[in-house]
């Protein structure tokens, strides 16, 4: 029977059958931080259990860091609180950890990808629900809750309904200055916050294949904003040279023979999905969003929609925008360019080279927050920093940063900042704030503006 990707890789990591229909599945690799493993270590604790495979099990501190003066204490006392617990207990529990001042340090979900312990084939999972970015490289990725981040530590193993299959494919070439991101939030947009829900996504086409492994890193990242359980997409030559030399990853001839197996993980001919979406890449263009989630999104030619609903009008009263009005020209005070969705190295490059020999707006709070020690190092030796400096904008230190208020990294209630993050609810970036969601390209562009603006204007 021919099978999808996902089959593949499920079927292959399937302890045993349970009643209900239920199955005890294999998890290869377990992502923790401090914010959402705390309480499973103290239920490990109470019952007196061990972490099963301490050499599965990867932690590092991202959302409750500071980006600023990393070397020294952190002042928030509930932050503090939070990485200083994770490393207690990583040390109790003998578990890995890339904390404040480690060369690996960074969020979770960079961290992974760069090491090489992101690999095909595998299942991962992590107490965060943007752990489907991992499925870039065509494994089965997705977040799980405390009481399973437990479960996992002690057994290496997981309960689970499997889940639906959809396949979303775009077909065509995005043209310049449309990114990942712009594809991932027009696909949202048309599918809804729900649209997926209870479906593993996988995406294929000529427009997904024609991204980087960063793109795609995106584009996976914010499967779990219109509900799916997660996203991937199947390994390719560019995910092999992404992965080359990298430091979990054997080389010479063993990586060779993994490759091999690798270019086994595609979706056969003839295997069925519940569910079957396509788009066009022509149809896509830079995208904002004007409401309170990821789904209330618009290309930036078009108009905020005219509807008649309570959270509809809910959303547009918080944002303080009509009915009708177009999102160009509007002000905004901050601009964030980071997050799990957009800080790796090739999002930083994107983005110096657009501000390059530009002028930040006086007005305009720009802040470049890198996912990782590595991806910062990298872009210092690049001499990224300088060029960002010299525009205007700031080089922070790695973490979660203002993707999320739980950090000092916070937007002020009433004002407005255009994140290349991954959601924007209310309050998401600090209470009252109002976040707006867009790519690296069109951050980028509004911050030297101090406004909303077609980035295609700089690109023709």
């Amino acid at each position: 029977m021919p099978k999808t990707l996902f089959d593949k890789i499920w079927d292959a990591h399937v302890v045993k059958e349970i009643a209900g229909g239920r199955q005890v599945i294999y998890i290869d690799n377990h992502f923790i931080h401090e914010v959402t493993s705390p309480q499973a270590f103290d239920g490990l604790r109470t019952r007196g259990i061990d972490v099963f495979r301490t050499n599965k099990t990867i932690a590092t501190a991202d959302h409750n860091v500071p980006t600023q003066n990393q070397h020294l204490p952190i002042q928030d006392p509930l932050s503090k609180k939070q990485v200083d617990t994770l490393i207690s207990n990583c040390e109790e529990f003998q578990v890995d950890l890339y904390g404040l001042g480690h060369k690996k340090q960074g969020i979770v979900h960079v961290i992974g990808p760069e090491l090489g312990i992101t690999r095909p084939g595998t299942t991962i999972v992590c107490g965060d629900s943007h752990t489907s970015t991992h499925g870039a490289f065509g494994n089965i990725a997705f977040g799980i809750g405390t009481s399973q981040v437990e479960q996992v530590l002690s057994t290496q193993c997981l309960i689970l309904d499997k889940p639906k299959k959809m396949r979303i494919t775009v077909e065509g070439q995005l043209e310049a200055g449309v990114s990942a991101k712009d594809l991932i939030l027009y696909i949202i947009s048309k599918l809804t916050v729900g649209g997926c829900t209870g479906y593993f996504v996988e995406y294929a086409g000529s427009a997904i294949r024609g991204l980087s492994m960063e793109g795609r890193m995106t584009v996976c990242n914010m499967s779990i904003e219109m509900g799916a359980r997660g996203g991937m997409i199947a390994p390719d030559e560019k995910t092999f040279e992404y992965m080359k030399g990298r430091e979990h990853l054997p080389s010479g001839a063993a990586y060779e023979a993994l490759k091999a197996q690798w270019r086994l993980l595609k979706t056969d001919a003839g295997a069925t999905f519940d569910k079957e979406v396509s788009f066009g890449a022509a149809d896509i263009t830079p995208m904002v969003t004007y409401g309170t989630n990821p789904g209330m999104g618009i290309r930036i030619t078009d108009k905020i929609p005219q509807l008649d609903s309570v959270s509809f009008n809910k959303s547009l009263e918080y944002m303080d925008y009509q009915q009708g009005e177009s999102m160009e020209n509007k002000t905004v005070q901050h601009v964030f360019i980071g997050s799990c969705t957009n800080s790796r190295i090739e999002d930083l490059r994107l983005v110096a080279d657009f501000v390059k020999g530009k002028q930040k707006h006086a007005a305009i709070k720009a802040m470049i927050v890198p996912g990782s020690k590595q991806v910062e190092l990298q872009a210092k030796q690049e001499g990224l920093d300088v060029i960002f400096e010299q525009a205007g904008f700031e080089l922070r230190q790695p973490g979660c940063s203002a993707c999320l208020g739980m950090n000092e990294d916070k937007v002020g209630a009433g004002e407005y900042c255009i994140s290349t993050s991954n959601r924007n609810f209310e309050g998401r970036q600090g209470p009252g704030a109002r976040t707006i969601l867009a790519s690296p390209l069109m951050a980028a562009a509004a911050a030297i503006e101090g406004k909303i603006v077609d980035v295609r204007k700089y690109l023709s």
